[in-house]
């Protein structure tokens, strides 16, 4: 999508009265404020409109006799009001024809200028800077200024015309540009819907930030990616960059120039593709919140922010983690509220990270998180965690101490929390589960259940030893030495010579095997041969 176009000039202002209401005992006159695609209504009764005159009468020399005289007899007759309309409509258009270029201060107030015209915004923010400007700086405080302001100021710029409309040196641009060069620390909160009383779209609205040269911290919300101009200037002073509700791609935030190269990749980088474009780094961002938007991808962008520590991506549709690998430098990463279902090998791509949120994921096990050895707090609440074996693959993770696996299917098995606690073995008195600390009477439980898992591992290796004793006997015994089973016939072949040989032949081989083994006779011989009675 292209970004949003600035106007070339400021179009003709009209007005007109539309209407009136009763309110109370007096009439209030509906009045429609229009400039070029922009309109707004302004409601006044006729005691607003004496005032305005007699404010242009004694410091603009306006004719007293313009204003259509006031009336006490019969003030609020439909008559008189439809009368009176048309004449106070006549009244305000041949206002803005005697000041068709510098509007005076008491009339473009009357008409709200200063909340929806662009001449009358960027004078109303002048003279508010020229009042406490320096105060504002010096206290190093968040300054907010809405996309329409800064949509006026940046159009103002680009408009062949003087820095000062309407001859106050209060309300002159100088004042916005040298408080804008200083600021450090700003906030755009845009909104849905009309500005107003106005048929502005502040979404609608582009807006330029390289009039800001010395941002370290910048929070936008409800503003299209579109309309942002002029991020690339802040790229060598920015600490902080948070945006909210704006974006569906982080590569339109953190490369918006990407859309006019084919190939191009970050400063510094080795790239074995021909490329179009090098881009400049975020040379000193270490904060980067882009939660709350609708990304579905990390994607190259992050190249360019590789000093990044604190990660949020939170409220977003991610269902996979890529190319975090770049980001040497995390420390806290942020991914609650995704649609992540599996996370394999993550010490590849989140490296010594200390604290992770994977909260209201999908999750179902844990074996990706097996090496994050740097991990403090874990965060794996809402997920669809159900077997407690899962525990295993993060129990042995030696600086954890805070985890959260509330509102998990697992969390319904009886004991679950000391059945948790156990698996991390002599650590258990160092995790804090599901932000509560441990009792006494559940390490008490969790050493009874250590002691009860000590038992049963230890009786499965005695069994298995056992096991591996009876089975290398049995085939010790199955085996018959080879100088006796050289000497000695089969026990079958033994049986048939007892049973068809002459009792001489039977008596002689009988003496000789007995001489030969005279401890005992042979068991098996002695079950596979039955005794033979003469």
């Amino acid at each position: 999508m292209e970004p949003a176009s600035f106007p070339e000039s400021v179009a003709e202002r009209k007005v007109a009265v539309v209407g009136s209401e009763l309110v109370e005992n007096y009439t209030v006159y509906i009045i429609d404020v229009m400039d070029d695609e922009h309109r707004w209504t302004v409601k006044h009764r006729y005691s607003d409109f004496h005032d305005l005159h007699e404010k242009l009468a004694a410091e603009w020399k306006v004719d007293r006799r313009l204003l259509p005289p006031k009336k006490m007899l019969g003030k609020n007759s439909k008559s008189l009001v439809e009368r009176r309309q048309k004449e106070l409509e006549l009244y305000l258009q041949t206002l803005l024809q005697l000041f068709p270029q510098a509007t005076p201060t008491p009339l473009a107030s009357f008409l709200h200028f200063h909340l929806y015209e662009i001449n009358g915004v960027t004078a109303a923010l002048a003279e508010e800077l020229f009042d406490k400007g320096e105060q504002l700086l010096q206290a190093g405080e968040v300054f907010s200024l809405s996309p329409l302001q800064l949509h006026a100021v940046s159009q103002q710029l680009r408009l062949a015309k003087p820095t000062c409309c309407n001859g106050d040196a209060k309300t002159d641009l100088g004042h916005i540009l040298d408080f804008t060069c200083r600021l450090r620390y700003l906030k755009i909160p845009g909104a849905r819907g009309p500005v107003g009383t106005s048929n502005i779209q502040e979404s609608s609205l582009p807006f330029d930030l390289s009039v800001f040269k010395s941002l370290l911290q910048i929070e936008i919300s409800e503003c299209r990616s579109q309309q942002i101009q002029g991020l690339p200037s802040l790229r060598s002073s920015l600490v902080t960059l948070s945006l909210h509700h704006s974006t569906d791609t982080m590569l339109s935030i953190l490369v918006p120039e990407a859309s006019e190269f084919s190939q191009w990749d970050a400063e510094g980088a080795e790239s074995g593709c021909p490329i179009t474009a090098v881009i400049p780094t975020w040379r000193n961002l270490t904060t980067l919140d882009m939660s709350h938007n609708h990304i579905s991808t990390i994607d190259a962008s992050v190249k360019l922010v590789p000093k990044v520590e604190f990660l949020d991506l939170s409220h977003n549709q991610l269902s996979s983690v890529e190319n975090l690998q770049y980001l040497y430098n995390l420390v806290h990463v942020d991914l609650s509220y995704n649609a992540v279902r599996l996370l394999e090998a993550a010490h590849t791509r989140l490296g010594n990270i200390k604290t992770l949120s994977l909260a209201g994921n999908q999750l179902e096990a844990l074996s990706g998180l097996t090496k994050l050895y740097s991990l403090v707090n874990l965060d794996l609440s809402h997920n669809q965690l159900a077997q407690l074996e899962e525990i295993r693959n993060i129990s042995s993770l030696p600086c954890l101490e805070k985890l959260n696996l509330s509102s998990n299917p697992m969390c319904i098995i009886p004991d679950y929390r000391t059945k948790v606690l156990a698996q991390f073995g002599d650590r258990a008195t160092e995790v804090c589960l599901d932000g509560t600390v441990t009792t006494e009477k559940e390490l008490d439980t969790v050493e009874v259940l250590k002691a009860i898992q000590k038992a049963k591992e230890a009786k499965e290796r005695l069994s298995s030893s056992e096991k591996r004793i009876s089975e290398e006997t049995g085939l010790s015994a199955a085996a018959p030495s080879p100088q006796l089973s050289s000497s000695l016939p089969s026990s079958s072949s033994f049986c048939r010579s007892l049973t068809v040989a002459p009792p001489a032949v039977v008596s002689s081989y009988s003496s000789s095997y007995s001489s030969s083994s005279p401890s005992a006779s042979c068991p098996a011989q002695q079950a596979a041969c039955p005794r033979q009675d003469p």
